[in-house]
């Protein structure tokens, strides 16, 4: 034990600058590793949410939605509103299935949520 405080006394310096570049090192990997996540979720688009990713993903999976964007207006207080275009917004039946699945998602009340169909 006295051998391993010698040491440490005599390379004070030298253990903190590699401790604070392990440090450094590894917060580097965090954040490079979530934006990464969220480029490659999103397809081009950083500035996504992860809550917005997390809905994309989901519509995509309902039957008859197709690819969806989702834009989600969040203040103070929660969610204010939501855009969602996704290909299967002209079918009526598709349409009440991405009403209800964001309104419960993420609890918000149903004519704050706008749907359209996407551009072919």
């Amino acid at each position: 034990m006295k051998k391993l405080l010698d040491y440490y006394t005599r390379h004070k310096k030298i253990l903190l600058i590699a401790v604070l570049l392990a440090a450094f090192i590894i917060l580097a990997f965090v954040l490079y590793g979530s934006k990464s996540k969220m480029t490659s979720a999103s397809g081009n688009d950083v500035d996504r949410s992860v809550t917005e990713i997390k809905l994309m993903r989901i519509l995509s999976e309902i039957d008859g939605v197709g690819q969806a964007e989702v834009m989600i207006n969040e203040g103070e207080n929660g969610v204010n509103g939501v855009i969602i275009v996704c290909e299967g917004a002209y079918n009526i039946m598709t349409r009440s299935d991405i009403l209800n699945a964001v309104a419960t998602a993420l609890n918000v009340e149903k004519n704050n949520i706008a749907i359209y169909a996407m551009n072919k």
